[in-house]
């Protein structure tokens, strides 16, 4: 998040452009003011020359006291942490440094400092920051050398790298008679953190690597899990001993437990393409459905204490290294943030060396919706390479091409057909394909892919 920023103080000293301007009110007074004095001498009646003094008396008064700096603004976000359709909030501070003016004679009174009648902020709306018509213009009056707040609230309408403003500040001074020139100040960086779906799964990893974690295993060691008793053997610790099934047989037995095991799970985006629903993007995007099932499957996994790590395919940089905890956790969502759909091209192959670093225990869930070949075959190439592997269909239920022809239905209707062969052909890989719904969406695929790691001897 970057600093507060404020405008640097007044126009530099050898600058020649006018800091204040004239408004239409001076204008209109000087107008008024000439406008007797040239009848009184047209028609030769100096009596109208009198109706010219209320005009200048006011003109004189207002311009008593000139403002010479211009309005000092400086903004700050009130929260750092913006998630996605929150409301972030701006506070504008607006600050008015004028002084005497030094240029007036020595005998001269001092000239007060002027204020400000009216400081008029701006804010340039952009790209998924939503600013009601009120936040867009506000105004403030600001006295001399003093300071006023201005709260500035937008809505954070989709995750990732935003901004806000940038925002302007216009003052007016001597009853609206002089004008400022327009102060800027650039755009706030936002970084706006993903909103996890609501993400839960009852099954257990396919699995494990390690011995902690929150997982149980189908192998038999020091855990918390009872899988029951058997007689005592050479090795066995004596806290182990069940002493009532011993007293109650006369021989020693000891209670016998399954492991508890971590587990690490690989989320690959696939970024190769994005598609939206034809209703104005009212609804999610293959990217929206990929990052937000991404984000609640790391923070749920996260705070089981697994180990969670994230992949592109369709970036050969983009990776983030596994890890655990709440710190990880906040590592995924601002890794999260720089997803963009890949325009280049790829060739899967190039990205096997890559894939070949993704441990042989882990579970790799695949979150891709399925509109290119390339997707199922990197799925299939890592299924076969003896890896557990799950496919997550992120393709709105809505989403239809946004072209426009006679053949556009058939061609839909074609590719529905084309992606459940695809479905099909990557089942009889071991890959079984689920649509995303939230929580537990997973549930029933991890049991197939438990059962088959059993049958392959891969879950201990």
């Amino acid at each position: 998040m970057t600093a507060p920023r404020a405008h640097p103080s007044d126009a530099a000293p050898g600058e020649s452009r006018p800091a204040w301007r004239t408004t239409r009110v001076l204008t209109r007074l000087v107008v008024s003011a000439m406008l007797p004095l040239v009848l009184a001498v047209l028609f030769g009646r100096p009596v109208l020359a009198v109706l010219a003094l209320p005009f200048a008396l006011t003109g004189a008064l207002a311009l008593r006291a000139r403002p010479q700096a211009l309005p000092q603004m400086r903004v700050r976000l009130v929260d750092e942490h913006l998630i996605e359709d929150s409301v972030a909030t701006a506070q504008v501070s607006l600050a008015n440094p004028d002084r005497a003016n030094p240029d007036r004679a020595e005998m001269a009174p001092p000239a007060e400092p002027a204020s400000y009648d009216l400081a008029v902020v701006r804010c340039k709306p952009t790209p998924w920051v939503r600013l009601r018509a009120r936040e867009r213009v506000s105004g403030v009056t600001v006295p001399a050398r003093g300071e006023r707040q201005v709260a500035v609230r937008a809505r954070l309408q989709r995750w990732g790298q935003r901004q806000l403003g940038p925002m302007q500040v216009q003052a007016y001074a001597c009853d609206f008679c002089l004008r400022s020139e327009e102060v800027t100040v650039p755009a706030l960086d936002l970084r706006v953190f993903p909103g996890s779906d609501l993400f839960s799964a009852d099954d257990a990893m396919p699995r494990a690597a390690g011995l902690v974690g929150a997982h149980r295993s189908r192998r038999y060691g020091d855990g918390g899990e009872l899988a029951g008793i058997r007689e005592f053997a050479p090795g066995d610790r004596l806290r182990r001993i069940d002493w009532r099934a011993s007293l109650r047989t006369g021989d020693l037995y000891v209670a016998h437990t399954l492991s508890d095991r971590d587990a690490e799970l690989v989320l690959l985006l696939d970024v190769l393409h994005d598609a939206k629903s034809p209703d104005g993007g009212q609804t999610a995007s293959v990217l929206d459905t990929s990052v937000h099932a991404a984000a609640g499957i790391a923070r749920h996994y996260l705070d089981r204490g697994d180990r969670i790590a994230l992949m592109e395919f369709g970036s050969a940089t983009r990776r983030l290294r596994a890890g655990s905890g709440r710190r990880h956790l906040l590592a995924v969502l601002q890794w999260l943030l720089d997803v963009q759909p890949y325009t280049g091209r790829i060739d899967p192959a190039s990205t096997l060396p890559g894939m070949s670093r993704i441990p042989s225990t882990a579970l790799v869930v695949v979150l891709t919706p399925l509109l290119d070949e390339r997707s199922a075959e990197l799925a299939a190439r890592l299924a076969r390479s003896g890896r557990a592997v799950v496919a997550v269909d992120t393709l709105p239920e809505q989403a239809r091409p946004d072209w426009t022809g006679p053949w556009v239905d058939l061609a839909y209707r074609l590719s529905l057909v084309e992606r459940r062969s695809t479905i099909g052909r990557l089942l009889e890989h071991g890959v079984p394909t689920v649509a995303w719904q939230g929580a537990g969406s997973l549930d029933q695929v991890l049991r197939d892919a438990s059962r088959v790691a059993a049958s392959t001897g891969g879950a201990r």
